[in-house]
């Protein structure tokens, strides 16, 4: 079952500033380019499910051949991290914490910029998200917490030992680098547009952990379709919404979520990120919370394509966006959601599957044997 609420926009709307609009995805993109093994990631037409759901488009981006690391998260990693080496002194430390897709990208970005990284990860991480870290050089390992308290671990220790955070939500007074991490993923956003060759969504769909990319990619297509911006609607797991409850009380407030339980270790997080959370309230229009279900079935959808469709393997968090659309456009129990958002035979979809099969058993438990795998 599906969850939603209307985002109330409290204040007014500045539709001509948008930091991470259109100019702050040129400058990403460049540097990007300059990378060793960047290409644009690939875009699905999926011609065939849309038309099995009643949609007039459904693209989906997909995340998983992203410099080799099967996440988009190298994006905002490298690209903060070259920012800071260029104000600073070379030979830095760089520490963070993650669920597993972050942390390897700044693995990945600190050796490929001849810098060191300390990762730490929550209680209960697959294994083989920590063995990918540790592949490429860096110090890693799970803790006992879980993620928000694995962020002010990192926190401690890079005050403790003169590190630099670099960590991918924001807070009070942690707002720069953030930032520029949030700017890094916008390179997404350009490939896009540029992929559907002048074709217009109606509809976007972004999951959200801390929400720094949700909020990054909300307001560059606030910024690229500034006269017809599509609707935008946020998806997060029922186990972590923070985002919904923080839209659903409406009071000013972010609202945090504890004991969170869902198969979606890369959204599974209880603080919404505050940079994120004040682009998503002012230009997004939709937050749904999810049960584990839509994403198990968008990771067999997307894994299991209709004649004629691209075949995208995406791990939980990955394809929950499309999971969700589906379950929109087909269950009994969702109408009023689907007219909410407006979606109908005139929309055209627009989802991004953020990784591939990060955790393999996990992914295999899940579309081999319906299992739910590792809560």
């Amino acid at each position: 079952m599906i969850r939603h609420t209307l985002i109330r926009k409290t204040g007014h709307e500045d539709r001509t500033q948008h930091f991470f609009g259109p100019a702050a995805a040129r400058e990403a993109l460049a540097f990007h380019r300059t990378l060793p093994g960047y290409a644009p990631t690939p875009l699905a037409d999926l011609k065939g499910l849309a038309g099995h759901l009643g949609l007039k488009g459904l693209f989906v981006k997909d995340e998983s051949a992203r410099f080799g690391l099967n996440s988009f998260k190298s994006l905002g990693g490298s690209f903060a991290m070259q920012k800071l080496l260029s104000e600073g002194p070379a030979g830095q430390t760089f520490v963070t914490a993650t669920d597993g897709n972050h942390g390897r990208g700044i693995a990945w970005a600190a050796r490929t910029l001849g810098q060191k990284a300390v990762v730490f990860l929550p209680r209960g991480t697959a294994q083989e998200r920590l063995d990918n870290i540790l592949r490429l050089g860096a110090q890693a390992e799970i803790t006992e917490y879980e993620y928000d308290d694995c962020v002010r671990l990192a926190l401690a220790m890079s005050r403790e030992n003169g590190w630099t955070l670099i960590q991918d939500t924001a807070w009070e007074g942690y707002e720069r680098i953030p930032a520029l991490i949030m700017q890094g993923y916008t390179t997404m956003g350009l490939e896009i547009t540029k992929q559907l060759n002048g074709v217009r969504p109606t509809h976007i769909f972004l999951q959200a952990g801390v929400g720094s990319m949700a909020g990054a990619l909300t307001d560059f297509f606030a910024g690229f379709y500034p006269d017809e911006k599509p609707v935008i609607t946020i998806v997060e797991p029922t186990g972590a919404a923070c985002f919904y409850e923080t839209a659903l009380a409406n009071d000013g407030k972010r609202h945090f979520v504890r004991d969170m339980h869902t198969i979606m270790a890369g959204l599974c997080c209880g603080e919404p990120c505050t940079i994120a959370w004040d682009i998503i309230s002012r230009a997004a229009d939709h937050v749904i919370a999810c049960e584990d279900r839509t994403a198990a079935d968008g990771m067999r959808i997307l894994g299991n394509p209709l004649p004629g469709d691209r075949q995208i393997i995406s791990g939980e968090s990955g394809a929950v966006t499309t999971g969700a659309v589906c379950e929109l456009m087909t269950e009994n129990d969702c109408p009023e959601i689907r007219e909410a958002i407006g979606l109908n035979h005139d929309s055209v979809v627009l989802c991004i599957s953020t990784e591939g099969d990060t955790d393999r058993q996990n992914y295999r438990d899940i579309v081999w044997h319906g299992a739910y795998g590792r809560q």
